[in-house]
């Protein structure tokens, strides 16, 4: 049986939440916005404003107001100068700006192209639409790199140290390509476009793990026959997978079976998977509803389970060093996750 989270401390907000962020040491950052009277906004902007309290004790160190606001695309997280960025949509267009982490001076800010995803590392910033991917240099921020190829859309984006991992699609089949973060050169096509869907990425140094369904279609040989016995035996008694946790080797080929994979749902939905994944430190903690799991990466083995109060209520979930920050709509919490 899952045990609940220990709650290190919670903290009720009065503006919304639309972003977080959360670091191995310094605050945790939080991103929101006051909601219109009416829920009615003229724009399609509402401005933002970002704060940050203390990791341990939810202490609000400072709160102050962003160029970048709530609407389409947004990123966060701490630069080489150890200053935060924060990247998104403004009242004059997409941009990025740094601000200080001490008490939220705006330090710089330019002008971006728009986007749909963004993942903030300390050298680069890379953000995604469906056409294409470019990076944005976290120093100075001049575009870096953009890489497009023919017939290919992008959609989620996560980075292992000097590794890109993107999903893409191809005639409407998924698939993961590695990219050199800092060039954008290409690196390898980890997993073809062979997938039916992609609800998830998350990966470690040794492993990524996708959320998936049907993945049967994507196997071949010895591997897809274990996976319909496993189908065939599975307790809901469904004929397809819904849901589907699958992991590969991060330095594997493209033509490689899974390292593990794990059925989770057999039964029809409705609407997409209430399902997220994310990894930290060799493990990957698997999000359904109230539920927390943690299991290691590169094997699946079960490393612990908790129930974490207002997870099924999320807007957004991370995990650091031992620590999950959550945020509801108007409220955070970190927990301790000791697995």
């Amino acid at each position: 049986m899952p045990s609940t989270a220990k709650r290190r401390w919670s903290r009720e907000l009065p503006n919304e939440v639309d972003g977080i962020a959360i670091g191995s040491s310094g605050p945790v950052l939080l991103h929101g916005y006051d909601p219109p009277a009416g829920g009615k906004w003229i724009d399609d902007v509402i401005p933002g404003k970002l704060g940050a309290l203390d990791r341990n004790t939810g202490e609000q160190l400072w709160m102050a107001p962003c160029e970048v606001g709530y609407g389409r695309g947004f990123g966060a997280g701490v630069g080489d100068k150890g200053q935060v960025i924060v990247l998104g949509p403004s009242m004059s267009g997409h941009r990025i700006v740094r601000m200080a982490m001490d008490d939220g001076e705006l330090l710089q800010a330019a002008a971006i192209p728009a986007f749909d995803v963004a993942n903030v590392g300390t050298d680069v910033v890379i953000c995604g639409t469906p056409s294409k991917l470019f990076a944005i240099g976290s120093s100075d921020f001049k575009n870096t790199w953009v890489y497009a190829r023919e017939g290919e859309r992008y959609h989620h984006i996560t980075r292992v140290e000097d590794r890109a991992l993107v999903v893409f699609s191809k005639e409407n089949l998924y698939g993961v390509l590695v990219l050199d973060a800092e060039t954008g050169d290409f690196d390898r096509v980890l997993v073809p476009p062979s997938l039916e869907a992609v609800y998830g990425l998350a990966a470690t140094s040794e492993a990524m793990v996708v959320l998936t369904s049907n993945l049967g279609i994507a196997l071949q040989g010895d591997a897809m026959s274990n996976f319909l016995r496993d189908l065939a035996l599975h307790p809901t008694g469904g004929m397809k997978d819904h849901l589907t946790l699958a992991a590969w080797r991060l330095d594997g080929r493209r033509s490689d079976a899974p390292l593990w994979y794990r059925i989770l749902e057999t039964t029809d939905l409705d609407d997409l998977p209430d399902a997220s994944i994310a990894a930290d430190s060799g493990k990957l903690y698997l999000e359904r509803g109230a539920l927390l799991e943690a299991v290691d990466a590169l094997t699946g083995r079960p490393l612990g389970e908790w129930t974490v109060p207002g997870l099924d209520e999320r807007i957004a979930w991370k995990v650091t060093e031992g620590a999950g920050l959550l945020a509801e709509e108007t409220r955070v919490s970190v927990f301790e996750l000791p697995a």
